[in-house]
Order: structure tokens, then sequence, then C-alpha cells
């Protein structure tokens, strides 16, 4: 498949989720196999909103999702839409606070198996501020299609 063929299949089956999280697929780099998400975060995302200067902070699980979620994407996107990547473990370090506005998470695969994937990603501004950073642990799954 081709990164355009790829992202058309990714917007064509938007996970529920990713509306909730504010976002969705924005690219793919088929020789590096790297997908890029964007997201809007916006009060409904955070805590500590009254009296911040900023409008609040979003929360980790949020931030945790935005990474995650292009992550997993970048492993569906490998697979050619054959497997599911629940998570097996997944580690945040937490560099910056997230305030309302626009963020673009990266994730790749650093090393894939015949059942486990390693995986990184981070989360950055949109002035290019690293935000956070992930590594997780993912099974791969056969994705069980409806019979036609």
């Amino acid at each position: 498949m081709t990164e355009q063929e790829i992202l058309q299949t990714f917007r064509k089956n938007v996970n529920p989720c990713l509306r909730t999280l504010g976002g969705g697929i924005a690219g793919y780099n088929v020789e590096t196999e790297t997908t890029t998400m964007a997201w809007t975060a916006t009060q409904d995302h955070c805590h500590s909103v009254v009296g911040h200067p900023r409008g609040g902070i979003v929360q980790g699980g949020i931030v945790t999702g935005w990474i995650d979620a292009a992550m997993a994407h970048a492993c569906i996107a490998k697979s050619r839409f054959t497997v599911m990547v629940p998570s097996l473990e997944i580690k945040v370090s937490f560099l910056l606070a997230a305030h309302p506005g626009k963020y673009r998470s990266t994730g790749w695969i650093t090393r894939w198996g015949r059942s486990i994937a390693f995986l990184e990603g981070e989360l950055r501004d949109m002035e290019g501020e690293l935000i956070a950073r992930a590594s997780s642990t993912a099974a791969l799954r056969p994705l069980k299609r409806p019979e036609a």
C-alpha cells in the first residue's frame, strides 16, 4: 500500500476514541514506518482549570492516549491493517505540561516480532517543544474480519 492508501484507509475507518481524544491521523511515512497524529486539547481534556493562566493542564491519561494512538497506528499501518495491537505496558515521561491548544504525536516501531512489538513515541506542541516521550510493548493479534 502507498502512504496515501494507508491514510485513506485510516480516515475511512476512524476509531471513535480518536474523536474523544480530539484528533486523528495526520501522516504516515512508509520508509520510516512513522505515524503522525494531530490533536486539539480543550478544557474538557484538562484538570486544574479554575484560575489557571493557560486554561488548565491536560490530564496525563489524555497525553498518554495521544502517544499510544500514534504508536498503535504505526503497527496497524505496518501490518497493512491485519493486526490489532493491545498494549501490554506503556511508560510515559511527562517533560512539560500540555495546555489547551494543538499538538502532534509521533509513533514508530523499534522492534517487530512474531507476536510482540516494541514501540516509541512522543508528543510535541506546534512550536516543536517536546512535551512527553513514551515506550510501549504491544501484542500483535490477528484482526478477524467479518465474513462477507
